[in-house]
């Protein structure tokens, strides 16, 4: 048998391979320990300790197991992870019992008047957490109210007051330096050319479009003008992501999977990579550009590479089918993904419809 490097994929497995790849995988996940040829008999393979060894070590070779330390067994590298969840892996539905918890839970906020987006995304995030095992993570939603009314204030010879007003009654501030010269009608005219493009519209989706209306100002303004629009622009743009939360819940069940001082020193650092906020929700946001589940494995993403975790995200979102944000299940890369899988992508799809009951 010749067996490629995993880039190849399972079209290089024969049918022998494939079958001993796949029961070392579903052994080693549902109980973390390396797989001995003796297992693999026991599961039902009808062949002799050493054809299974000599298959297992071809599978070594072609870097989809690894034998860890001393053991004689073997355990998936975070390359067979992947080979694995992308070709072997049958995920079913959700379980009844799961199903009645989340909807008991969480579809039941929808429909009382106290509780609040926060809410929610905390309820959620611990529901995964406690159903899933692991750490749940959720991004809360890039505030989208449309604008009501932008306005440039001078504080100063060389200050103003860049304020935005939302039309769910928000307000942003921020301060700008003023150019030398610029006059009170300046402000004004910089006001008024935003008012008239901005007014009703949502700002993050504005965003791309304003570039090209920032060089229209430049031709319908005067410079000074021009200039506080592209500084306004750029000073409100960002806020709601500034302003976003990202809530982690069950940092706990990390721990209490740990079983040994090398896997108390992945949990440390995966701790430290639990508070990096931006790059966290950047990952999240990524996975709203996917439709359905995303998976990430190890090295998969630069935040948890040394970590070695695993992270099952979906992204949660409107009636409309508008993304508001994404939620998942982080832990160590031997998750049970045919039962985190659909897990994840039932809770964000409750999550969502809360979430679009309390915009409307």
């Amino acid at each position: 048998m010749s067996l490629l490097y995993p880039s190849a994929g399972l079209a290089t497995l024969d049918s022998r391979a494939r079958d001993i790849f796949r029961r070392v995988v579903e052994t080693y996940l549902e109980t973390g320990e390396p797989v001995g040829s003796h297992a693999i008999q026991k599961a039902g393979v009808q062949l002799s300790s050493a054809s299974i060894r000599n298959t297992m070590q071809q599978l070594t070779l072609a870097g989809l197991l690894a034998s860890p330390h001393t053991s004689a067994g073997r355990a998936p590298t975070h390359a067979g992870l992947r080979l694995f969840v992308d070709g072997l892996l049958e995920v079913g539905d959700i379980g009844q019992e799961e199903r009645r918890e989340i909807d008991a839970r969480l579809a039941g906020m929808g429909h009382s008047h106290g509780a609040n987006v926060e809410e929610a995304l905390e309820t959620a995030s611990s529901l995964l957490s406690g159903l899933a095992g692991g750490a749940g993570i959720v991004a809360s939603p890039v505030r989208e109210a449309g604008v009501r009314h932008v306005e440039f204030v001078a504080l100063g010879r060389d200050q103003a007051l860049a304020v935005l007003v939302a039309d769910d009654g928000t307000v942003e501030n921020r301060l700008m330096p003023l150019s030398a010269g610029v006059t009170p009608s300046t402000l004004q005219e910089a006001s008024n050319f935003l008012n008239h493009r901005l007014k009703g519209r949502l700002l993050v989706d504005a965003r791309q479009e304003m570039r090209t209306e920032v060089d229209m100002a430049r031709r319908e303004l005067d410079e000074a003008a021009a200039r506080l629009v592209e500084q306004g622009l750029a000073a409100w743009s960002g806020s709601g992501e500034r302003d976003r939360n990202l809530i982690v819940r069950g940092r706990g069940n990390l721990l209490q999977d740990a079983r040994a001082s090398e896997d108390l020193e992945r949990v440390r650092v995966l701790f430290d990579d639990l508070e990096q906020k931006e790059q966290l929700i950047g990952l999240l946001d990524d996975v709203g550009e996917a439709q359905g589940v995303r998976i990430y494995i190890g090295a998969e993403t630069r935040l948890f590479s040394l970590s070695g975790s695993a992270v099952i995200a979906a992204p949660y979102m409107s009636g409309r089918q508008r993304v508001l944000g994404a939620i998942g299940v982080i832990g160590p890369a031997r998750l049970n993904y045919a039962r985190v899988i659909p897990l994840v992508d039932y809770t964000a799809r409750v999550l969502g419809r809360i979430l679009d009951g309390q915009e409307t």
